[in-house]
């Protein structure tokens, strides 16, 4: 019996797909967005490589927004590059921009004014550990270049305050550039993460800078001064390698000065290298006054080394009314011998202190000047 279910079943699927409606060809819709994304990336990376200023060359400014804690001069042009804003062109009119010719609005600080590093390249030698400072080849020296000037004649008993241990904190730094008057004497340790910057505001303030050299002390290392001490014992190429470590954390600066080295600064052989090279590079030495065993004033005056020695340490005792003390004795010394250098160091109280003493010293006919108008090459 022949069997007829099978072949009318393949009859019956050929004609049941005869008549169901013919599947509609699709678009492609991925393929043609992924390649829409393609093109536009082709042309966002031809506009990079092919133009310079992908901005279309707006007014690009650098805000860092965490130098708004000061309030001073010195706060406003600690700004520097952690944001950066660009400017629609609409955003000022035609004479309203800043920096452009025939402008009326205030342009940025010249930058030169507050990098340390448009110094002049006569006086800085470029060597493996960075630019340090030179005598220029006709014999200007950076203590002469970047020494504040004074008015010389006056006749009155001249005070100087020198404040040390800046640029570890930058907002303490600020603080005090912000509230010190131009004719103290600012001093900065080589560890600061912002010396550049900071150096370079504190010049644009008036300030005149010194440099903070580590010596060892007699209890090194239980009492350490930091990276880079310059020790006794050592071959002179190494310590001068580590003096030159140090003096390329940044540039302005009129001279060096110690910081601790009671043991260092005594021994003639491993202290007479370093000061003939400050006599060679036209810089200064500022003795801090901690140690009497310091042969500083023999070897500056054999190398025609700049020099003197800090009479005070004026906040021995870090409280007001201590600084207010030591402040008036210095005020005694510089009427009874011509002048006097005081030391601070960064602390709070010490910057309060010495800011309302220096604004009271115009009624007691007594000048504060800068340490190099009290140093000399006898």
């Amino acid at each position: 019996m022949t069997d007829l279910s099978a072949p009318l079943s393949r009859r019956g699927a050929r004609k049941a797909s005869d008549a169901a409606p013919r599947p509609r060809h699709h678009v492609p819709v991925t393929r043609i967005a992924l390649g829409l994304v393609a093109l536009i990336a082709a042309g966002v990376a031809a506009r990079v490589m092919l133009v310079d200023d992908p901005e279309g060359g707006r007014p690009v400014a650098t805000v860092d927004i965490a130098a708004g804690a000061g309030k001073g001069a010195a706060s406003a042009l600690a700004g520097a590059g952690e944001v950066t804003i660009t400017a629609d062109p609409e955003m000022f009119p035609a004479d309203q921009v800043p920096g452009t010719p025939g402008s009326t609005a205030l342009a940025p600080a010249d930058a030169a004014a507050i990098d340390p590093a448009a110094a002049d390249p006569e006086l800085l030698e470029e060597t493996e550990y960075g630019p340090i400072p030179r005598m220029s080849s006709t014999g200007v020296t950076p203590f002469e270049t970047y020494a504040r000037p004074v008015v010389n004649g006056t006749g009155k008993p001249r005070i100087a305050i020198i404040v040390s241990g800046l640029g570890l904190n930058f907002d303490g730094t600020m603080d005090a550039i912000d509230k010190l008057p131009g004719p103290v004497t600012l001093s900065f340790a080589p560890y600061g993460k912002t010396l550049d910057r900071t150096v370079g505001i504190a010049r644009a303030a008036g300030h005149e800078i010194f440099l903070e050299v580590p010596l060892e002390p007699f209890d090194y290392p239980e009492n350490d001064p930091g990276p880079d001490t310059l020790l006794t014992g050592q071959a002179p190429r190494d310590n001068l390698g580590r003096l030159f470590q140090v003096m390329s954390r940044f540039t302005g600066y009129v001279g060096v000065i110690n910081n601790m080295g009671a043991r260092f600064t005594a021994s003639g052989a491993d202290f007479g290298p370093v000061m003939e090279e400050l006599g060679a590079r036209g810089l200064g030495y500022l003795d801090d006054g901690s140690s009497n065993r310091s042969l500083a004033p023999q070897l500056a005056q054999a190398n025609r080394v700049p020099f003197a020695r800090i009479d005070a340490t004026v906040d021995a005792n870090p409280a007001r009314d201590p600084i207010m003390k030591a402040l008036a004795a210095l005020e005694k010394k510089a009427r009874e011998a011509g002048s006097a250098i005081g030391i601070v160091s960064a602390l709070p109280v010490s910057i309060e202190a010495v800011t309302d003493w220096a604004a009271a010293l115009a009624d007691k006919d007594i000048e504060i000047v800068p340490a190099s108008a009290l140093m000399g090459t006898k």
